[in-house]
């Protein structure tokens, strides 16, 4: 008895959007070898830097688990980009200030993240771009903007969200 394969009535949205993270996330990670940290070090002072915050608060904002946020402020602490200190409001909370070093690389950080952002954009026609991003950030701030539960763990790739 010989069957045919199933066939996808709708394109693999998951497959696409696994995909285009992942080598955008290589992209970026690529790019900010010439600053000389990672993208989740950036979008870790990039965070800090808006505003007083503990290192619990960034980690969520980065999407970091509590052992990789501690070696991210180890390393940025060694690289002289950051500091933990003492919360001008809450003496038993640590944020994480930024140095003078660190408030530099948030701003070449940022102006390589644009330029990595700007050359996968600019390879759609100009009308698309737009669409695009319109459309992904709908998707993301409705029906994509929280996981499900499940009874099975969902491993994903970790990603930047600059």
């Amino acid at each position: 008895m010989t069957t045919s394969p199933p066939v996808r009535q709708i394109r693999d949205i998951s497959g696409l959007l696994d995909h285009a993270s992942h080598v955008l996330a290589t992209r970026m990670s690529a790019a900010f070898t010439e600053l000389g940290i990672t993208p989740r070090a950036y979008c870790v002072l990039f965070h800090a830097l808006e505003a007083e915050r503990t290192q619990i608060q960034l980690a969520e904002l980065a999407d970091l688990d509590k052992t990789t946020m501690v070696v991210t402020v180890d390393e940025l602490e060694k690289a002289g980009l950051a500091e933990r200190r003492p919360s001008a409001t809450d003496r038993r909370a640590r944020i994480i200030s930024v140095t003078e070093a660190g408030e530099r690389a948030v701003e070449q950080g940022t102006a390589i993240a644009d330029r990595v952002h700007r050359e996968v954009l600019d390879s759609l026609p100009d009308g698309e771009r737009t669409a695009f991003v319109a459309a992904l950030t709908r998707l993301v701030n409705g029906p994509l903007a929280e996981p499900v539960e499940s009874d099975r763990t969902v491993r994903r790739a970790r990603r930047s969200r600059s």
